[in-house]
């Protein structure tokens, strides 16, 4: 019934909007069209504020968008992928010689089909005079904390408690500030739409695998509190468990499905790889899923087109000399996992992951490490339909495999440790840790963000240092790179608040300096 409901709503509401034109006052007085009042009553003038956000978390059209915003640095810097092509002469964000045209990517969608949007959100609300509309003001909140939590990740400070004031808007957070803040809109949501569980006014414009169910949203947004609860947990440990053990408490529960955004538009992914050709297999994809014989391989590559390879899969090591795009463009495209209409925001497997490492942490009601990573393990294999996962677990034998350059064995590397997939109760915390967020790397497999962030923070899995490094000095080969530089854009309109947000940085602004969470050293 449920489904039916948003269908029909949906129906209707795209109706409505597929009769807008520019001559908007005259359609809004004639009697044929749709009225202000019908599209109040149906929270169409709230409603469709959230379909660019849902669509530009991660930007989904067009492809070059998301290249742009995520595929060429976070998921080139995470180890999941590598272009074969030498754009730029070889000289770009894999040699570190970062590109502005580029880099501006994930600020300008966040800046132009997030923030905007959450604020007229809450706008419509305060203007509607209905109390219930709270419901869609603490929803937008929760995508806003998505999209934003990402951005920061990127570029450490952002402008985002300030942003809905005119007179401030253009003012930066720091980072332990916007974090903060994201916590406090994450608890605001939870608690506000307990009273709105069974209400399903959001169905007709939830665009997720969620389907309108608020009571999955409190889910997601709990599960979502936890990951930011780990991300600072090398920075301010006392704050990370206080709200890591609110999250392992709360009512709302975690989320036991994935998330997913139904787009309605082919995964970029599919055409930056499959059409362009323009990106495969990263070096330590082909490392630790080879060494593991991991049955997900065969979801998320295909095997490599160059004949010489003889249907091996083969990844290539970035930062590279490449000089021509058809010297590695037959290795292992980017497979079935992208198939579809859909974008992943998080995973099941992710989930259990995060409580593995909270209970490696001691923190109060996490349950045992051991029992959630082999549930992580399980929901991955679940999510991808691959078999014999209990053989998997009990594998205490399998390490990643050494990188061999297929046509350059100057390229070649070997892995940094002998991680095992069988979990190790009795190993050093540090040990337990590798384990842990090396499954969490391949299950969040395409997301290279959040992999990217959590390489940051923890060191795992161990990412091979490039070979051509470009940065002038501005970045050091070993550490790798650790953020990107504030986008130009800003600089030219915003220049002295950009000034005030690389004093938070504690460094230089560009891609050698550690965000606030990002702190050298042990884990533990």
């Amino acid at each position: 019934m449920k489904k039916l409901y948003k269908y029909t709503l949906a129906s209707v509401l795209a109706l409505s909007l597929a009769n807008c034109t520019s001559d908007f006052e005259n359609i809004n007085t004639n009697p044929a069209g749709v009225s202000n009042e019908s599209l109040t009553q149906m929270n169409n003038h709230i409603g469709g504020s959230f379909t660019p956000m849902f669509l530009n978390v991660m930007n989904v059209t067009p492809a070059w968008n998301f290249q742009l915003q995520q595929n060429l640095n976070g998921d080139v810097y995470s180890g999941y992928m590598t272009p074969p092509t030498p754009f730029a002469g070889n000289v770009n964000n894999m040699t570190y010689a970062l590109v502005d045209g580029w880099n501006g990517f994930p600020w300008s969608d966040a800046y132009g089909n997030i923030m905007p949007f959450v604020l007229d959100i809450k706008n419509a609300v305060n203007n509607g005079g209905d109390p219930t509309g709270e419901k869609f003001v603490q929803l937008a909140n929760i995508i806003r904390v998505t999209g934003m939590h990402r951005v920061s990740d990127v570029y450490g400070p952002i402008r985002y408690t300030k942003y809905d004031d005119f007179a401030t808007t253009g003012e930066y957070d720091s980072q332990d500030v916007a974090y903060t803040a994201f916590f406090a809109d994450l608890e605001a949501a939870i608690s506000i739409l307990e009273s709105y569980t069974t209400d399903e006014q959001f169905i007709p414009f939830d665009m997720s695998s969620l389907e309108g169910d608020i009571s999955l949203w409190r889910a997601f947004a709990n599960s979502l509190r936890l990951r930011l609860a780990l991300r600072i947990v090398k920075v301010n440990p006392t704050l990370a468990k206080t709200q890591g053990e609110l999250s392992l408490a709360s009512n709302a529960g975690f989320l036991e499905q994935d998330m997913f955004i139904n787009t309605g538009f082919a995964h970029p992914l599919t055409v930056i790889s499959g059409s362009w050709g323009d990106i495969r297999m990263g070096a330590e994809m082909e490392s630790i899923l080879t060494g593991y014989n991991d049955g997900r391989i065969e979801k998320y590559f295909n095997i490599s087109e160059d004949p010489t390879l003889a249907g091996a899969y083969k990844g290539i090591r970035m930062g590279i000399e490449i000089e021509a795009k058809t010297q590695y463009v037959g290795h292992s495209s980017i497979g079935s996992v992208v198939d579809g209409e859909t974008m992943q925001w998080m995973t099941a497997a992710e989930v259990d992951f995060l409580q593995a490492e909270a209970a490696l942490r001691g923190w109060s009601g996490a349950g045992t490490a051991a029992t959630h990573y082999e549930n992580g393990v399980t929901a991955s294999f679940t999510q991808h339909g691959v078999s014999d996962v209990a053989t998997y677990l009990a594998d205490n034998t399998s390490t990643p495999a050494d990188f061999v350059d297929a046509l350059n064995n100057a390229n070649d590397i070997a892995y940094g440790s002998d991680v095992k997939i069988a979990y190790n109760a009795a190993g050093t915390q540090e040990e337990q840790l590798e384990q842990i967020i090396t499954q969490k790397w391949i299950a969040m497999f395409p997301d290279g963000q959040e992999a990217w962030s959590e390489f940051r923070r923890t060191g795992y899995p161990r990412i091979y240092p490039v070979m051509i490094n470009n940065s002038g000095g501005t970045i050091d080969t070993n550490i790798q790179i650790r953020r990107i530089n504030f986008v130009e854009s800003e600089r030219n309109t915003n220049g002295a608040n950009v000034d005030i947000a690389i004093g938070y940085l504690g460094g230089p602004d560009t891609g050698g300096t550690r965000l606030w969470w990002d702190v050298a050293g042990s884990n533990f």
